[in-house]
């Protein structure tokens, strides 16, 4: 994990030096979301490589946000719920800093019948050190409010290739583009690790990078503008 956590840091810097044009590849409405296709093409059982949600999976990350150092628990859940009449299952995450949980989230996922991941809302909230709720912004679903989903993950991402992963207006607007394919030292042409930018017009000065490994999911996030965030993988529970 060190290993690739190490080339991961090497691909960040390289791809803030320079990135691709953004290419589109899927149809888009007015909002710049991509098409969906029919909700019957879909499936709560997420196993595109590059974003895999085996139920019972846990994954731990560490890092630090806000200046303080964080621990961030993200379990795949065997829960599942349909939103827009898609089936999707749902990954909770849980934020900790200085070891006081300061976040919860429930995330919505659904692939289609060509491997995309798609990303269909999200419960959250932040926490005071009594447990209370204090803020649910950024909180969305889709169908509700005009909400759309959006592109998690491509089934093949390629160089250049960009898209908008949720959208509701004001509050949801991530979009991403993939900026860098590389190989690992224990596997320097099969290229199975991502590189991508994330960014949001509701917050134009920040940009961050992820990493994600093949068979793996996330392994990195990086603020390189705006920011001083970061929250890197350090260990993985398979589900059964």
């Amino acid at each position: 994990m060190k290993q690739i956590l190490a080339l991961c840091t090497l691909a960040v810097a390289a791809a803030a030096a320079g990135t691709a044009s953004a290419r589109h590849t899927r149809a888009r409405d007015a909002t710049g979301t991509p098409r969906m296709p029919p909700a019957s093409t879909f499936t709560a059982r997420v196993d595109n490589p590059w974003f895999p949600l085996k139920p019972g999976t846990l994954y731990r990350y560490t890092g630090v946000k806000d200046g303080k150092p964080s621990r961030d628990v993200v379990t795949v859940t065997h829960r599942t719920k349909a939103i827009e009449g898609v089936p999707c299952v749902a990954v909770h995450d849980r934020l900790y800093l200085r070891g006081q949980l300061e976040e919860r989230t429930t995330d919505w996922y659904s692939q289609d019948s060509k491997g995309n991941v798609w990303y269909f809302g999200e419960n959250t909230a932040e926490l005071d050190k009594h447990g209370h709720v204090t803020n649910t912004s950024g909180t969305w679903r889709a169908g509700v409010h005009g909400a759309k989903p959006g592109i998690y993950m491509p089934a093949h991402p390629h160089v250049g290739q960009s898209n908008l992963q949720e959208y509701y207006k004001g509050q949801a607007e991530d979009h991403f583009k993939v900026v860098g394919l590389f190989g690992t030292v224990a596997g320097p042409k099969t290229r199975n690790t991502l590189l991508t930018q994330e960014w949001t017009p509701l917050e134009p000065s920040v940009l961050d990078h992820k990493m994600y490994v093949r068979g793996i999911g996330t392994v990195l996030e990086q603020t390189e503008k705006g920011g001083n965030e970061r929250n890197e993988l350090v260990s993985v529970t398979r589900g059964a």
